[in-house]
């Protein structure tokens, strides 16, 4: 065990990409609210997409490290501090043993990943190893962190061992007590979702559009919708022009997903998010295209968003240019990690004070 917990922080939780291939049971995926970070905080420490990682909600924790540990941070600005020193985001950060990972105010956004190389090691159930709140599956017992936790990770990949030793071995050299290590580059700014500058949300028709009135498609297409206070893990309630039908509609209850969004009686769209049922009767006026997810998941209570019309086949391409992104910047990573370097847009290089 290497990572002491001495304060939990308002909700954090191990979390992974979720388990799949259980619906039909009536379990759904759940795992990381924002994809993109959780799987570029991982990349950044040389895991693989599917490691576990800790998300936090506004409040982080407060970890002690008994060993030395490779980690990165991604997302929400929780402004982390290791004894003191500000801990950047979006690159890795070596933090020496005995050191004490703390989190402050919420700068912006909502969430954020921690990630340590290896992963977080919990027992996988089903496939997966991340908390199920409400059923009480994955993760650490199947709930939150708490005071005295303890948490362990696994084999670091080469790359991150390689990276840790180099950076080891210059404290060494430079005969000064660094209590964390973090390298010049990091993930451009331009790889990331626009988190703090896009409201407006890409979202595509469904085959239950047509049941709505076309005053009211109009009205879901050019007003603002708030995010309400009474949104969690499995969706958004949102707040503003109401929706209606231009006749009930006769329909069983059908598959939803990830970004479906539904509307139900009170005509107020919810748009389900990772915790998600796997089933629903409401009607569906659209779902969110998969790229945006991650601006929603950072998304506070009482944002304004508004929705864009875009096809099926702008929404897929639109994922396959992130994806293909994805990959590369993985593979730009472990260059980086093994001491190989070389420069490009997708890695920044930016020189960071310790």
């Amino acid at each position: 065990m290497s990572i002491e917990v001495i304060r939990p922080g308002l909700l954090s939780t191990v979390q992974d990409e979720g388990r799949t291939g259980y619906r039909r049971y009536g379990i759904h995926p759940g795992g990381v609210m924002d994809t993109f970070a959780a799987r570029a905080a991982n990349m950044l420490v040389g895991n693989s997409r599917h490691a576990a990682v800790l998300e936090m909600t506004m409040t982080g924790p407060e970890l002690r490290f008994q060993e030395s540990q490779l980690i990165s941070l991604c997302g929400a600005d929780l402004t982390a501090t290791v004894d003191h020193l500000p801990v950047p985001l979006w690159r890795p950060v070596l933090v020496r043993a005995g050191s004490v990972l703390k989190f402050g105010p919420c700068r912006h956004g909502l969430r954020s990943y921690l990630a340590f190389a290896g992963g977080i090691a919990v027992p996988e159930v089903m496939g997966s190893r991340s908390t199920d709140l409400k059923t009480g599956l994955g993760g650490l017992e199947g709930r939150a962190l708490r005071v005295a936790d303890l948490l362990s990770n696994g084999e670091a990949s080469a790359e991150a061992q390689g990276w840790m030793q180099r950076m080891e071995q210059q404290v060494k050299e430079s005969e000064r007590d660094h209590r964390l290590l973090a390298p010049a580059w990091f993930l451009s700014e331009r790889e990331r979702p626009d988190y703090y500058g896009q409201s407006v949300i890409r979202v595509m028709d469904s085959k239950d559009s047509s049941l709505f009135s076309k005053a009211s498609l109009g009205q879901f297409y050019t007003e603002k919708y708030v995010i309400s206070s009474q949104s969690d893990r499995m969706g958004y309630r949102l707040q503003g022009s109401i929706l209606e039908l231009d006749q009930p509609p006769d329909r069983l209850s059908e598959a939803v997903t990830y970004g479906t969004v539904q509307v139900p009686p009170d005509g107020q769209p919810i748009i389900l998010m990772a915790d998600h049922q796997t089933i629903g009767g409401y009607p569906v006026i659209a779902q969110v295209a998969r790229v945006d997810m991650p601006i929603l998941a950072q998304a506070r209570p009482g944002t304004q968003i508004s929705f864009k019309k875009i096809t099926h086949d702008q929404a897929g391409q639109l994922y396959m240019e992130q994806e293909i992104n994805m990959q590369l910047i993985d593979k730009l990573i472990r260059r980086r990690m093994a001491g190989m370097g070389g420069t490009n847009e997708y890695l920044e290089n930016l020189g960071y004070q310790l």
